[in-house]
């Protein structure tokens, strides 16, 4: 931090790691353009010529001479190989790829540099679909993984949108949010200034938590076990999905995502001045990295590389990052771990047992619990958008996809989102960053998972863009929209955690699903700029926000929501919401807080 007193009273929660030499140099290094980096510097790659010539000017003896060339040789190569041999390991190690050289190393293979022969290239007109169209794409296919519905079991329900956060993103109806006249479309009226993108990472393979590969690793070694009826591929069953990192559909997604927002927005790069590169941001996570590289893909096209500024922060304990706060955050973790655990048990046993009931039957020499089953339900999501189909998948029933699809809201609203006591403050940094951005006002308090050095330098953080995008996680975005005071998300209040409410407004299939995206859309409408958020395609009311009216479009005045949102960063204290020691156990089925913070 640069305030001293600021250091000082948030040193025990806060480890700003770009505050560290070794970091600030680790932090510059990463701000490169992705996967062209430049290891050898002009300065650097005359160290060897410059101590060669050293000894030019003298006289010596011949052994005198080859000594002295000799000693100057190895001083040089030293002085040149130890700061290659740093560089090189820092690159490695927080980008998690080689150098991509892009000439052909094969002489029959040359690149399209070398070959030439390009004929005619000509660029047409940047497009603006979000203002020039009478209505708004929207993005329904899965393409290329099937869907379960296909099946014959399920005509008319579509059990990939009732997987919860593991749901692949569709663009949600226009009224989800209680906007009934609204559209994701600029008005005519207006003009469109400004977008920032922040969006999920595409789909993945499961994280390192046991489930569900401790599913697989149960019965395998279960010598008697045997499955029959519909459980009878069981038998030959091998669990073959990796581990975090994107799927081939997960790729697609965001590359589809990339098209799509220079489809509705690319008119905006006509903005930027003096040919300035923007400047977009993502974590070290190699799904979150290689989310935002297709992104980039898909937005500026191949090649990309030197189109844009990819900015990778840390990702890991002690490094404070806005797109992952929860490392400096552990009441986060503590709440994840004790109180949810136990909600989740308890509604799977309610919700899968008649599941339980009708499958045990089919199963000799391995008892069935209805973690099996909640494991199941995982591996047709994660074999679905991994390997494009499961057999899991029909072995469920509607009622008990709609069951899953709850397990996952209750997961999110009482660990992430409004029902949890430290959610307000894990999405404080965000949105600071976001009021500083449209407000083109440095950050000054440093009160939260903000990063002094990357966000005090207008290289790193600049704040005269017209687009930005960051990549996230489910979680964060989660709570980001209770930060942002989106009321409307928790319009129905907490939810029960032994039943399925009639009226229910927080669904984290629609929130986070893969690939999830929350846009910022800046306007100009009868010279007065308003803003409004559209969460998955789906504009959001601001009435949550104070001295934000009722529209129909969900826009607020820029102004207002300016002022608004740092009264909101007065309400929440970072350092007693991430670090007090206060009980909270919310009332037994359900209820307790709504807005992100612990109970007064």
């Amino acid at each position: 931090m640069k305030d001293s007193k600021d250091s000082e009273k948030f040193s025990t929660y806060q480890p700003l790691a770009g505050d560290d030499p070794y970091n600030q140099m680790v932090q510059q290094q990463l701000l490169v353009q992705p996967d062209a980096f430049n290891f050898y510097s002009d300065d650097e790659a005359s160290t060897a010529a410059t101590a060669l010539r050293i000894n030019r000017h003298r006289k010596p003896t011949i052994y005198k001479s080859i000594r002295d060339v000799t000693f100057g040789f190895l001083i040089a190569t030293i002085f040149w190989t130890i700061p290659k041999l740093i560089e090189v390991i820092n690159h490695q190690a927080y980008d998690g790829n080689p150098p991509v050289d892009n000439e052909s190393s094969d002489p029959l293979f040359p690149s399209g540099s070398e070959i030439g022969f390009q004929g005619p290239t000509s660029y047409g007109s940047e497009p603006f679909v979000a203002v020039t169209a009478p209505k708004s794409p929207e993005f329904q296919s899965y393409f290329p993984i099937v869907s379960p519905s296909n099946s014959e079991k399920y005509k008319s329900f579509d059990p990939i949108r009732s997987w919860g956060y593991l749901s692949p993103f569709h663009s949600l109806p226009s009224n989800t949010f209680g906007l009934s006249s609204s559209s994701p479309q600029v008005p005519k009226t207006c003009k469109l200034k400004q977008v920032h993108m922040l969006h999920r990472h595409g789909a993945r393979y499961p994280t390192s938590s046991k489930e569900p590969a401790d599913f697989a690793k149960r019965i395998k070694s279960t010598k008697s076990f045997n499955a029959k009826g519909n459980l009878q591929f069981l038998n030959n069953w091998n669990y073959s999905l990796g581990v975090e990192i994107l799927t081939p559909f997960g790729r697609s997604q965001l590359f589809n995502l990339g098209v799509g927002f220079r489809e509705k927005y690319g008119h905006l790069l006509d903005r930027i001045k003096d040919a300035k590169k923007l400047v977009f941001r993502t974590t070290s996570q190699h799904r979150m990295l290689h989310s935002a590289l297709n992104f980039a893909a898909g937005f500026f096209g191949v090649p990309y590389e030197d189109q844009y500024h990819q900015s990778i922060i840390i990702e890991a304990p002690k490094h404070n990052n806005t797109l992952a706060p929860y490392f400096t955050c552990p009441n986060n973790k503590e709440a994840k771990n004790t109180l949810v655990s136990k909600i989740m048990s308890n509604w799977s046993k309610i919700y899968l047992a008649e599941a339980l009931e009708r499958l045990q039957p089919n199963v000799e020499g391995y008892q069935l619990t209805s973690q099996d089953l909640v494991s199941m339900q995982q591996l047709c999501a994660y074999e679905t958008v991994s390997l494009g189909w499961s057999d899991f998948c029909d072995l469920f029933t509607k009622k008990e996809f709609q069951g899953f699809s709850y397990y996952s809201d209750l997961t999110f609203w009482y660990a992430y989102s409004f029902g949890s006591p430290s959610a307000a403050a894990i999405g404080k940094g965000w949105v600071q960053e976001l009021v500083s951005r449209l407000s083109k006002t440095p950050i000054s308090d440093y009160d939260s998972s903000t990063n002094s050095t990357l966000n005090s330098n207008p290289k790193t953080f600049p704040l005269d863009q017209p687009i930005y995008v960051d990549a996230t996680h489910d979680t964060v975005i989660s709570s980001i929209v209770v930060t942002l005071n989106l009321t409307s998300l928790a319009a129905e209040g907490p939810l029960p955690t032994r039943f399925i409410p009639k009226k229910q407004s927080f669904y984290s299939s629609q929130i986070s699903p893969f690939a999830a995206n929350l846009q910022t859309q800046v306007v100009e409408c009868d010279g007065e700029e308003k803003i409004r958020f559209l969460l998955n395609d789906s504009p959001v009311p601001l009435t949550g926000l104070r001295g934000c009216k009722d529209d129909e479009q969900g826009f607020c005045s820029l102004s207002t929501t300016i002022e608004s949102l740092n009264q909101r960063f007065k309400e929440i204290d970072y350092s007693y919401d991430c670090n007090h020691n206060y009980d909270y156990v919310p009332p037994i089925g359900g209820g307790g807080i709504v807005n992100g913070r612990p109970p007064v």
